[in-house]
């Protein structure tokens, strides 16, 4: 089972998912709360908390990239599980997708553009 909370920071948003990514519900889950981001600058998926990661996952993370990509949206993957980076680089993955740390998340969030962007 997967559980998935968003937090919205200016105009990034942070999803963050915890437990396993292995069936289809689970997939859908993560897929639905990402591309409900319509109006964020970035999507930052934090995978810290995934146990488990199967095809079903990874193809849907190729789907988000994707997405993210045609709604000129960046999208991050920041700390990934130990097991989350082995199935990224085993499957070929982890050349197509940033793995972002946490330091690059704030300068994503203090970037913004918008009335919220933070002062320097």
């Amino acid at each position: 089972m997967l559980s998935v909370h968003v937090d919205n920071v200016q105009d990034v948003a942070v999803v963050q998912c915890e437990g396993r990514i292995v069936h289809s519900d689970a997939a859908y889950t993560l897929r639905n709360a990402v591309t409900l981001q319509t109006d964020a600058r970035a999507v930052v998926l934090d995978l810290s908390g995934v146990e488990a990661l199967e095809g079903g996952g990874l193809g849907m993370l190729v789907f988000l990239r994707q997405w993210t990509r045609d709604r000129g949206i960046q999208l991050k993957l920041v700390n990934p599980s130990r097991f989350v980076r082995r199935r990224l680089e085993r499957s070929g993955l982890s050349r197509i997708f940033e793995v972002a740390s946490i330091r690059d998340v704030l300068a994503l969030v203090g970037s913004g553009k918008g009335r919220y962007a933070m002062a320097s």
